[in-house]
């Protein structure tokens, strides 16, 4: 999967895969989905932390780097908001979202603080769920039955 220049991409009728990682790249609610709870999952929950078992993602870890890693998670978490524009969710939602992700900035950018609040203040998650509620009460056929 990795070249000499970093992960390969490959492309499949489903979606392009990525470090063995599957994505659509189509335009329906349920490719938006998948893209949405991927990023989610790799901001907010990639990794657990041994022996508290608490689940830690990029956005905590890239943002203890001044500066550009509040740039990058930002960045992410703007891409989610983007998508949920893509939607069509209303007005409202999109500024819920948007002052999730602005807020989670705001509070990176103070340094010691902003590194602890990223373990508590979700903001990718919170921002999950509405597009989750959004979804299974406009497109319910693409629910996830989890179980």
């Amino acid at each position: 999967m990795n070249g000499p220049d970093g992960p390969t991409f490959e492309s499949s009728q489903d979606g392009a895969q990525v470090m063995g990682f599957t994505l659509p790249t189509g335009n329906d609610p349920a490719s938006i989905r998948a893209r949405v709870e991927a990023v989610e999952l790799l901001l907010e929950r990639s990794f657990r932390i041994p022996g508290v078992n608490m689940p830690v993602g990029l956005d905590a870890l890239i943002g203890l780097i001044p500066v550009l890693g509040d740039i990058i998670t930002t960045t992410m978490g703007a891409y989610i908001v983007w998508e949920a524009r893509n939607l069509g969710l209303s007005k409202w939602h999109l500024t819920r979202m948007g002052a999730n992700v602005a807020f989670d900035a705001a509070i990176g950018l103070l340094p010691v603080v902003g590194d602890a609040a990223d373990f508590v203040f979700r903001s990718n998650t919170r921002n999950l769920r509405i597009i989750k509620r959004h979804l299974d009460k406009q497109h319910p056929e693409t629910r996830i039955i989890e179980g």
